[in-house]
């Protein structure tokens, strides 16, 4: 039986029903994200790259 993600929203999301919202899920050996606008699209990563990714955001602002 495959598994079920449980999605947990941003903190900074724009409210509980807001459609403009980043959503991380943990799968087995990954994480996976997707906008809440496009549920069925979403990107696979690890801990190391979304740390990665965070840290490039932070720098760029």
């Amino acid at each position: 039986m495959a598994e079920v993600p449980v999605w947990q929203k941003s903190s900074f999301s724009e409210g509980d029903d807001a459609p403009n919202c980043l959503e991380i899920a943990a799968a087995r050996e990954a994480l996976l994200l997707r906008e809440s606008e496009e549920p069925g699209a979403m990107v696979t990563t690890t801990a190391t790259g979304l740390a990665a990714l965070i840290r490039h955001i932070r720098a760029r602002r």
